[in-house]
């Protein structure tokens, strides 16, 4: 395993952490400031959220290791390229299932999520 794809590991994990706590603050430490969160809306039309603000909503959602839900995250792909990553990630966050696509950038030597792509079930 390269040192770059144990990085972007470490990432995932870290954010599969952050997830199941509904740790804003760890979420935090994975982002670039400038990056933000992507999906389709309710209203079916692309939603660009900053990351500042997602975070802040991040705060109010009950984390499912606090309701007694078992974890279920995993690892879909990495794809490393000079600077550039892509982490295909799937995490349960009751009662949706989401796939995130998270794009990465090696930023002064530390790999950080510049962008969220999400989908739910």
């Amino acid at each position: 395993m390269t040192p770059d794809v144990s990085a972007l590991r470490s990432i995932a994990q870290t954010y599969f952490d952050a997830a199941y706590e509904m740790d804003a603050e760890k979420f935090a430490s994975l982002f670039h400031p400038s990056s933000s969160v992507t999906r389709i809306g309710d209203d079916g039309n692309v939603s660009v959220t900053p990351i500042a603000t997602w975070l802040a909503a991040v705060r109010n959602i009950p984390a499912p290791k606090d309701q007694g839900f078992e974890r279920d995250d995993r690892i879909l792909s990495i794809d490393v390229e000079k600077e550039l990553a892509v982490l295909k990630v799937t995490l349960l966050v009751p009662p949706r299932v989401f796939t995130d696509m998270l794009s990465c950038l090696k930023v002064h030597g530390t790999w950080k999520i510049v962008q969220k792509v999400m989908t739910s079930s």
